[in-house]
């Protein structure tokens, strides 16, 4: 098993990256968060998954222990593969998808492309009591917010959803920077996230 990769980035593609390592290139398959660190030229490290199928070999690489260990939990449920699973990394932070398994937010998680209701509640099902202590928990000693359940979280969904902006995105966007800013109100994540959006 491939548990990590140092190298230089030699080309970053929509969901993947070649790193050079030895004089050798490796695709690594990534999800956006982990791509948006990865700079032509540049040295990185990577936490990496190696599939093994009969047909190919996959490696998929992330920048940090958990989006690794969050992927490999989502693999575990029946249905998800690990494009669904990369897609849900990039479309939310390992500990939003944590807090949504936690708070069983089926409605978040078919938000992901890809995952239908039964897909997501199938997800939540699946993975509640499966979760690792240290993933439940965040830097401050405190569980993962039930996001969805923040009144500011919801304003600032519905506010921009009614501008025209995708749901999906508009949570992503969203969920990050509340993830970032706790505290923040509707008004704040609102200005924030249309920056972002834009």
């Amino acid at each position: 098993m491939i548990a990590f990769l140092e190298g230089l980035v030699s080309v970053t593609r929509e969901t993947s990256a070649i790193i050079s390592v030895g004089g050798v290139g490796l695709e690594v398959f990534c999800p956006r968060s982990t791509l948006e660190r990865c700079t032509v030229g540049k040295p990185i490290r990577l936490e990496t998954y190696l599939l093994v199928r009969e047909d190919a070999l996959s490696l998929f690489g992330f920048a940090d222990a958990d989006s690794l260990e969050v992927f490999k939990l989502l693999l575990l449920v029946s249905g998800v593969g690990p494009k669904l699973a990369l897609a849900a990394l990039s479309t939310y932070s390992s500990s939003v998808l944590v807090g949504a398994v936690l708070s069983e937010d089926d409605k978040l998680l078919s938000s992901i492309s890809g995952v239908g209701k039964k897909t997501a509640e199938r997800i939540v099902l699946e993975l509640k009591n499966r979760v690792p202590a240290h993933l439940s928990v965040t830097q401050k000693g405190q569980k993962t917010p039930a996001i969805s359940d923040a009144g500011a979280y919801r304003d600032a969904v519905e506010a921009l959803v009614a501008l025209g902006y995708r749901e999906a995105q508009v949570r992503g966007a969203v969920s990050n920077l509340l993830e970032a800013e706790p505290d923040s109100s509707a008004e704040n994540l609102i200005r924030k996230a249309l920056s972002k959006l834009r």
